[in-house]
């Protein structure tokens, strides 16, 4: 796990000893696309060596992000082998009533793994066969909490290609953070489904002593199937700890619901059935053609309708977005994200400021299947 601060000036070399091509991306950092920094489009061949440089904005948001491959065309086996971690932006605890800026942290980064033979499957990866989950490459760990504490939880979902809908049994978890970013009201919930590529920031405080179960719940992705399974055992330890009052909020509102919108765009994602590919207003991804041009400074309302009979995560790289709208109703949304899922045969409407940096850079489904057969798009922002 990187952890760095606002303001940081990071610098990370990639030693590439794959037999395979492969890459970085930092997946929600609002950082510059372009260059040695959060570049997609670099190719490190394998016995080369990439030198990545982050400069960190003095006023970026502070929450979990993570950096994983994001070589197109083996998105989904490297991520699938392992080929990822996490990301921290310190600062998180600062938020909180001072109470709890010493409260403990815990990170759940959850992954599955198909194997056969005794190795983890990295090729022809069946997104619906059976799987087993981890947590932070564990199967079915321990982690204790005592009654009445307060604890941080960082829930990341770094699969490849599966949706969790997480829950720990007797507890609610109450959402500080999405996709990295602060919110500006603090919403509690007895579950959360986290498409891949998902973050969440939630305070759990520790209920009556006993064993909890952390598991995630079937969830119907209309494409794929996903069982009940169980995650993790949390044990709460009797104590005689009073719980802390809760925030409210972590930050002020940076509601772009009045915004000045510049520009409206609708971005179909669907699946070409007799190729086998998956397709954004009816083409896959070309490294050499730009599909949308933004200028620098702008606020864009985006409808991404998914005329697929499938769920997919949207995710775009560098600049974080409010959803506006899901299916047609207003959506009540307390902070901005990178990762929102599109209903089957439905659309969200998000509005996104593209503000600071310029340069190349990609919005697709992070299901990585989906991305790597063709669901993928360039943005391009210019002065």
């Amino acid at each position: 796990t990187f952890h760095v601060k606002p303001g940081d000036h990071v610098e990370i070399s990639l030693v590439n000893t794959l037999g395979e091509m492969t890459n970085l991306h930092f997946h929600g950092l609002h950082v510059s696309p372009s260059g040695d920094a959060d570049n997609i489009f670099l190719e490190v061949l394998p016995g080369q060596t990439q030198q990545y440089v982050l400069d960190i904005p003095a006023n970026h948001p502070t929450g979990t992000y993570w950096y994983h491959a994001h070589m197109h065309g083996l998105a989904e086996e490297q991520i699938f082998g392992g080929l990822a971690g996490l990301f921290v932006v310190d600062g998180l605890t600062d938020l909180l009533p001072a109470d709890l800026h010493d409260v403990k942290q815990q990170a759940f980064v959850l992954k599955d793994y198909q194997a056969k033979d005794g190795a983890i499957l990295t090729e022809n990866i069946d997104s619906n066969a059976p799987t087993t989950r981890t947590v932070n490459g564990a199967v079915e760990p321990t982690a204790s909490i005592d009654s009445g504490e307060t604890q941080l939880w960082s829930i990341v979902n770094a699969s490849a290609d599966i949706y969790y809908d997480v829950q720990l049994t007797g507890h609610q978890f109450h959402v500080v953070a999405e996709d990295g970013n602060p919110v500006w009201q603090v919403k509690s919930a007895d579950s959360l489904v986290m498409p891949p590529g998902k973050r969440f920031d939630v305070l759990v405080q520790g209920a009556a002593p006993g064993a909890y179960e952390l598991k995630t719940l079937a969830y119907d992705q209309q494409g794929d199937q996903y069982p009940e399974a169980p995650l993790a055992t949390v044990t709460v330890n009797a104590s005689s700890l009073t719980p802390a009052t809760l925030p409210e909020k972590m930050i002020e509102p940076i509601d772009l619901a009045t915004a000045d919108i510049a520009n409206s765009r609708t971005l179909v994602f669907d699946k070409d059935q007799a190729a086998g590919t998956f397709t954004i207003d009816g083409k896959i991804f070309d490294p050499n053609r730009v599909d949308q041009t933004v200028k620098l400074g702008s606020i864009e309302e985006w409808t991404i309708r998914n005329d697929n009979n499938q769920q997919h995560p949207f995710h775009i790289h560098v600049d974080s977005f409010q959803v506006m709208s899901i299916n047609g109703e207003p959506y009540n949304a307390v902070n901005r994200q990178d990762v929102v899922n599109l209903p089957a045969n439905g659309e969200v409407v998000v509005r996104i400021p593209f503000d600071e940096f310029t340069g190349k850079f990609v919005y697709h489904c992070h299901i990585l299947n989906h991305e790597d057969r063709g669901m993928m798009g360039i943005v391009e922002v210019v002065p």
